[in-house]
This record gives C-alpha cells, sequence and structure tokens, in this order.
C-alpha cells in the first residue's frame, strides 16, 4: 500500500529530526515529481525545499517561494534522444549537474523536478537522482517503484544512458527503465511522489 500524501508531508515536515547515518543526515525527504501546469500547487502542497527544471530555455521558470534561488537548478534541454537541428539535447555536462545538485540535497527534505508534461525528462531527473543518493540500491527496484508510483512515466532515455555512465552503473539503469516499458501514453502526467530512501528491499514506494 502506498503511503498517503499525509504521510509523504509528515514525513517531510520532520525534516532534520531523525538521527544521523554514516552518510550524513538520514534521507527523509521525497521527490515530487509533475509537469509545469501542477508546479506552483505542487511547491506550495509539498513546501519544497529544492527545485529542477528540466525545460528548454524559450520557457523561463522563476524561483517559487520558498525556494532559494542556489536551490533551483535549471537544465535547458530539449525532450530529444538525438541531435536535432535547432534543439538541445541532454548531454554529459547537464547529467553532471543534475548528480551534483542530488548529491548535495541528498534525499533531505522535499525536492519538486518538473519538465513540460512531467513524463520524460523529470522522471528521467528523478531516477537519476534517486540513484546518485542511493549508491548501494539496485537499479532495478528504483525503476520499479518509479513505473508503481507513475504509469506514465517514460524517462528519457539519453539521458538514462548519460547518467548510467556518468554514475558507474555499467548499463544497468538503462536495461531497468527499458524493463518496465513504456506505460501509460499521455498528453501529461499526474504529480506522483517517490519516497528518497530506498535502502529497504522490501519497502513500498
Amino acid at each position: 500500500m502506498m503511503p498517503s500524501e499525509t504521510e509523504m508531508r509528515d514525513s517531510e515536515c520532520s525534516f532534520g529530526t531523525q538521527p544521523t547515518s554514516s552518510l550524513g543526515r538520514a534521507k527523509d525527504g521525497a521527490v515530487h515529481v509533475c509537469p509545469l501546469s501542477a508546479l506552483p500547487e505542487v511547491v506550495v502542497r509539498h513546501q519544497a525545499s529544492h527545485l529542477l527544471t528540466c525545460l528548454q530555455d524559450a520557457v523561463l521558470v522563476e524561483t517559487p517561494h520558498p525556494i532559494l534561488p542556489d536551490r533551483h537548478l535549471r537544465l535547458h534541454i530539449h525532450d530529444i534522444c538525438e541531435p536535432l537541428l535547432g534543439c538541445i539535447a541532454p548531454d554529459a555536462e547537464h547529467m553532471e549537474r543534475l548528480i551534483e545538485f542530488a548529491r548535495d540535497w541528498g534525499g533531505r527534505g522535499p525536492m519538486v523536478v518538473h519538465c513540460w508534461a512531467g513524463i520524460s525528462r523529470s522522471t528521467a531527473a528523478a531516477y537519476t537522482a534517486l540513484c546518485a543518493i542511493n549508491p548501494g540500491v539496485n537499479e532495478e527496484l528504483i525503476a520499479r517503484r518509479l513505473r508503481e508510483a507513475s504509469p506514465t512515466a517514460y524517462p528519457n532515455r539519453l539521458m538514462i544512458r548519460l547518467a548510467d555512465a556518468a554514475l558507474r552503473r555499467g548499463g544497468r539503469m538503462v536495461q531497468a527503465v527499458e524493463g518496465i516499458g513504456r506505460g501509460v501514453v499521455a498528453v501529461e502526467a499526474v504529480p506522483f511522489s517517490l519516497r528518497a530512501d530506498h535502502s529497504d528491499p522490501k519497502g513500498l514506494v
């Protein structure tokens, strides 16, 4: 049974009160993924501390209150997997910045990740972030939990290949994402949440 939004918010409100782990403070937060249209409501609902925007530079997203400017990462990329004239494809530098941002967040508090539709770039970014802060966790487990949380998730394949290389996962992230399939085709995703800590192999999303 998946946790309710109330339980998720209660977990987030306890941010900073959990015992520390060997890697620092406990990963007591969550990733909240949404389309651009739902961004203001999702940020307010979860009182986000971090924001990751994956959109082409033609779309300007202001940093919403209460997020601090240095906790808002903008990746100016198009949702493409091959070079396309006039478009910016995700590259290794983009993914390195994403991974560094995720590690700075460290799974502590609520982070919102969005793109245009909440289906491709944002789900690839969320999956990458979770793999980055859960280095010992099986990639397939995180991918399966992504699918359980969002039937429409279809992570950008180029972003996943680049993240797999950056995190030295040996192709396992790519295989795991391919394993969850295309999912339900939709114009826009329903916002969803994933806990930051996936260290318990028997735990639910």
